[in-house]
């Protein structure tokens, strides 16, 4: 089977400054991935890579084994849904959607129209009046009818509510159980997403950081919290991501998995253990403070 995506060394430079930085990768088909990382990462520029808006400095990349510049064969396989999506300002809404038919082979206008009414939009509404929120939803839809092999959201739920974001998430998941694709999914909200991702990969400063399927980042980590003394002796040896105190009691975020041994030593030291979340863990990684702090403990 054919990656969508392969990335092998790839660099993008502006001047003295690297947005993406040697970066390696595959995305596999039939996968829902979270590309991740804090502002400036490199998240944007690599998904403007791959959808050939830009030019690698150097490194190879591949979209469906073939390179995706001036290759229409390759791109309309594609849905690119930006943060900053613009559509004519004269279109409504309808006329969006009627020419995704042009673009997208697999377009699904029944679909597409029926995600209309749920996410309740004013079909003969033009683009320029519509909310933010209004705007988010219509690349929504466009990304999910589009039924591309290779479907990029990136920040894609901007100004919409708690109950929009959970309409994404559910008609998401529902499509692409019935039709599987590629799906990438750039966000800050993590721990909404965490459910359905698939595979992770963290961007940092340019760099990739992480790279692993998110079971297995699911209880990578926890926190152990109590007095001082005994969360340090518990912690020694062991890798930390953070600390943090209050008073005489100390929050340390360690690596590795509760396990009845950790359980056994926890009870000893009368010290309280909880998970992380993806996103914790993700925030603790990306952080400078503690990115200095495990380097330190290790």
């Amino acid at each position: 089977m054919t990656n969508a995506v392969e990335v092998r060394g790839l660099t993008k430079t502006y001047g003295s400054v690297k947005a993406v930085d040697d970066v390696s990768f595959t995305i596999g088909e039939r996968k829902i991935y979270g590309l991740l990382g804090r502002n400036g990462a490199g998240k944007t520029t690599i998904m403007h890579l791959i959808t050939a808006q830009l030019f690698p400095t150097k490194g190879e990349l591949k979209v469906f084994g073939e390179a995706p510049y001036e290759n229409n064969a390759v791109l309309s396989r594609v849905c690119f849904i930006k943060e900053s999506q613009k559509y004519p300002d004269t279109f409504r809404i309808a006329d969006v959607l009627e020419l995704c038919a042009s673009f997208f082979p697999n377009w699904d206008r029944d679909y597409a129209y029926s995600l209309l009414d749920e996410f309740r939009l004013p079909v003969r509404r033009r683009v320029k009046k519509l909310s933010r929120g209004m705007l988010s939803s219509v690349g929504i839809i466009v990304g999910l009818a589009s039924r591309a092999p290779l479907t990029i959201f990136d920040e894609p739920y901007l100004g919409l509510d708690a109950v929009a974001r959970s309409l994404f998430y559910d008609r998401l998941l529902e499509d692409y159980a019935e039709h599987p694709r590629t799906i990438v999914l750039s966000t800050h909200l993590i721990d909404e997403v965490s459910r359905i991702l698939e595979h992770v990969l963290v961007m940092d400063g340019g760099r990739l950081l992480l790279d692993e399927d998110a079971d297995a980042l699911r209880g990578r980590a926890f926190t152990a919290v109590g007095p001082a003394a005994a969360v340090e002796a518990f912690v020694s040896g062991r890798q930390v991501l953070s600390r943090e105190s209050l008073g005489g009691i100390l929050s340390a975020v360690v690596i590795g998995p509760i396990d009845a041994e950790v359980r056994r030593r926890a009870e000893e030291l009368a010290l309280e253990l909880a998970p992380v979340s993806l996103q914790q863990l993700i925030v603790h990684m990306t952080g400078e403070k503690s990115g200095r702090k495990a380097a330190h403990a290790q």
